[in-house]
């Protein structure tokens, strides 16, 4: 909170809290909803059912412990990631609704299916001591304001009661936007631009929206490990497909 004002995520809590049992769905408008979703549309979410093990990307059949090619060709800075949806239809639109235009309602379902999805997929011996959301450079946060992975590791943390530490780094500079960009350009657009601001504990998990080619999370990892820590998972709540 700054200067006793509500973090955009504490809104976005307070308000899933307020329509567990009832509301329109987002997506059908069938006034049937809890979380902002009727069950038809909640089941139709593009769940990813098979994926990297380590990086979560999908894949098109099931095999226990399985590397994608790239993870297997160079190992990733961190242990595994977590991530719920493919980054289609409708979970792409509901994320852009919310990011590019800050139409909260779309993502309050996201939130809440997020949070149980991370909690049934860890034991409490195995939840990071801290989630560090990936950060944005002040110009653009200022620009959109807020930052919408601070938004989902305060939401997520408070339900999982996991500390948020949105400090700990930040950007140097501001970059071209990633969208448009391959692996290549944008590992070339990142280089360099992140820096760990205090310490680190030994277990975290970088938190953002979407992970397209990885590049941010292997960077922002390597510059975590480099200050310290040990075991770093990504979370996120989509993921594109490859």
């Amino acid at each position: 909170m700054i200067n006793g004002l509500k973090s955009l995520s504490t809104l976005i809590s307070q308000k899933v809290n307020s329509t567990k049992q009832g509301g329109r769905c987002v997506t059908c408008l069938s006034p049937h909803a809890s979380f902002g979703l009727c069950q038809g549309c909640r089941d139709d979410l593009p769940a990813i059912r098979w994926a990297c093990h380590t990086c979560a990307l999908p894949l098109p059949f099931a095999s226990p412990g399985l590397q994608c090619g790239e993870c297997q060709v160079t190992k990733p800075p961190f242990s595994r990631a977590l991530i719920p949806w493919r980054y289609q239809f409708p979970v792409d639109g509901m994320i852009g609704r919310y990011k590019y235009n800050g139409h909260r309602k779309f993502v309050r379902p996201l939130l809440a299916g997020f949070s149980e999805f991370v909690e049934q997929q860890l034991a409490a011996d195995q939840r990071p001591d801290a989630l560090i959301p990936a950060p944005m450079h002040w110009s653009r946060r200022w620009q959109r304001g807020f930052n919408q992975a601070l938004d989902i590791a305060e939401f997520v943390g408070s339900q999982l009661d996991i500390p948020v530490a949105g400090d700990v780094v930040r950007r140097r500079r501001r970059v071209t936007a990633q969208r448009k960009l391959n692996r290549a350009e944008r590992l070339v657009n990142l280089a360099g631009v992140f820096e760990v601001c205090g310490p680190v504990p030994a277990r975290v998990a970088i938190v953002d929206d979407v992970v397209t080619t990885g590049a941010t999370a292997k960077l922002l990892a390597d510059a975590l490990r480099d200050a310290g820590a040990r075991d770093i998972q990504v979370w996120a709540l989509a993921r594109t497909p490859g």
